[in-house]
């Protein structure tokens, strides 16, 4: 499957105190540069899902802001991100979490052949040990824009809720590849890693 990745940075980033958690510096470099780095060998294009590019702030890749107002979360830009891909004539997207810097560097290939397998519409990353989801890292079919933008206009919020809703499945991978930042202590720890 040759799918487009977008990258969603589109939160306020309240637990690290506000701003752009994706510019934060780890390992000397904005952490976006590491979710690109690990992206682009996956996917055949991508963009970067954000509502607020701070001026002097230059990226290579093309910005698509959710088309939902109000900020209601990671699902719109999911629906950025499906409409997006439409535009680029593919039938699937992939999207990651613009502050989890070390998620698997076979993460599309793995979510392609689940849903190659089971004919989901909806893919979404699991840890194997805990079962847990990560919704954010997701392959979706852009054939359901038009139903994500009803849900999110109707009110929903909890990806899951809505992926539960379209059978989605889950791809599992084994350790914790899908660390994020969300607060001071997680990018000490994520420093550490890259040290």
């Amino acid at each position: 499957m040759n799918v487009p990745g977008v990258i969603l940075a589109g939160g306020l980033s309240r637990r690290m105190g506000g701003g752009n958690k994706w510019l934060l510096p780890l390992g000397g470099r904005p952490v976006l540069s590491h979710v690109v780095e690990r992206l682009a060998p996956q996917v055949s294009a991508m963009a970067l899902n954000a509502n607020d590019i701070p001026d002097g702030v230059a990226t290579d890749l093309p910005v698509i802001a959710d088309t939902v107002p109000d900020r209601p979360g990671p699902l719109a830009g999911i629906l950025a991100a499906m409409e997006w891909a439409a535009g680029q004539g593919a039938s699937h997207v992939v999207t990651v979490a613009a502050d989890t810097p070390f998620f698997p560097e076979d993460l599309v290939v793995r979510l392609a052949a689940e849903a190659d397998a089971t004919g989901a519409p909806i893919v979404l990353a699991a840890t194997r040990e805990d079962g847990r989801r990560h919704p954010t890292f997701g392959l979706w079919s852009v054939a359901l824009a038009a139903d994500l933008g009803e849900a999110l206009a109707a009110g929903t919020r909890k990806i899951v809720l809505w992926t539960d809703a379209h059978g989605a499945v889950s791809a599992m991978f084994d350790g914790d590849p899908f660390f994020n930042l969300n607060t001071p202590e997680d990018l000490a720890r994520a420093e550490a890693m890259v040290a």
